[in-house]
């Protein structure tokens, strides 16, 4: 306890250092301890975090309820139908007749497997076409299904008249129109995707695009591969390095971006799904690069190896974002992440406010 006793000269026997601080308050240091932030030179928070829960153990955000079935298939379908569209309409273009054919059966086919499946996802089919009612640009769904409706004409048209050998002139003015659109198609669905509440999706909405456009080229090459005779195959094959290396590169920056969140893109079925997309698209470019401009079989297998590297990339997002729904860690850490950033920003923006107002005034 103090000793100091005030008398009528003062303040007698006060400990040293006890006078009261006065003019502009708390230093930087210590107004971010009492904030709870960090300070600067290794200042701590005083009080300890506190440990995030949810009521009874459940999650923060509801669990979706989809099929991976329908969701993760709607995914692949709509961008091999997408990719394919634009594959088609190059090799129409460069004299492929055989590859362009095939290209545009499978994105007929692949779209109307997407849209059963987003059908079969909504439970009535009405539900699909109350979406059409009104056109809402700031609606990822809504832009999808005119967009759909669109393409899927065009497709259709390229479709039939290669098949039956009538209308040629446009058949062709189809296969660009459907190549035009085919990778607003093949990359809408990111969009859709980043636009919900789930941490893994929503998170990586700066690079979803770049991966789902990787995984519908490597689909759509992949196809080209299996279906394409060795003197056509050469797009397909380029096609195919190009998707492997953008979708790569595009899952590993969204993996360094979104900290805690991708951890949900590496454990568990995820995690085994996105490596075994990973290999197999590194080995079915490789091999379509190497040998598949020799050996018809060896383009066969390795286009074989990169639709399915395509369906396991596709699957793996939609576990990686069921996962971050259901485990509440995955939406408290990020909002965290995100308030402490921002504090930090705020405070040095007041240590450049308080160095301006210490700075000599000159004159």
């Amino acid at each position: 306890m103090s000793e100091s006793d005030v008398t009528r000269d003062g303040i007698r026997g006060a400990r040293p250092d006890r006078d009261a601080l006065v003019g502009r308050g708390m230093g930087n240091g210590e107004r971010r301890c009492r904030k709870g932030g960090r300070g600067r030179k290794g200042d701590q928070s005083m009080v300890p975090r506190a440990e995030f829960t949810s009521y009874y153990g459940r999650p923060v955000l509801n669990p979706p309820t989809w099929s991976a079935r329908d969701v993760a298939g709607y995914l692949f379908l709509g961008g091999l139908a997408g990719a394919g569209s634009v594959l088609a309409a190059g090799a129409e273009l460069t004299g492929r007749p055989v590859m362009a054919r095939a290209l545009k059966v499978s994105s007929v086919a692949a779209l109307a497997g997407s849209t059963a499946a987003l059908i079969h996802d909504l439970g009535r089919p009405e539900r699909f076409a109350n979406m059409l009612r009104v056109f809402k640009p700031t609606s990822p769904m809504s832009v999808g299904s005119w967009l759909l409706m669109v393409y899927g004409p065009m497709a259709g048209a390229a479709a039939a008249s290669d098949l039956a050998g009538r209308l040629p002139r446009a058949g062709r003015a189809a296969t660009v129109g459907a190549g035009l659109l085919g990778p607003a198609v093949a990359s809408y669905t990111a969009v859709l995707a980043a636009n919900t509440a789930i941490p893994a999706w929503h998170d990586g909405y700066r690079e979803m695009p770049f991966v789902f456009i990787g995984s519908a080229a490597t689909a759509a090459s992949g196809m080209a591969l299996l279906v394409s005779p060795v003197t056509e195959n050469a797009p397909a094959r380029g096609v195919a390095v190009l998707g492997t290396a953008l979708e790569t590169a595009a899952v590993k920056a969204m993996e360094r971006r979104v900290g805690v969140v991708a951890e949900t893109y590496r454990e568990g079925r995820a995690g085994r799904l996105m490596r075994a997309a990973e290999a197999l698209s590194a080995a079915g470019a490789l091999g379509g690069a190497v040998l598949g401009r020799r050996s018809r079989t060896a383009a066969a297998l390795s286009g074989a190896a990169l639709v399915a590297a395509s369906v396991c990339t596709r699957f793996g997002v939609f576990h990686a974002g069921i996962r971050s729904a259901e485990d509440p860690k995955y939406t408290v850490l990020p909002q965290r992440e995100r308030l402490d950033a921002r504090r930090e920003r705020l405070d040095a923006r007041q240590d450049r406010l308080d160095a301006r107002q210490d700075r000599p005034q000159d004159g």
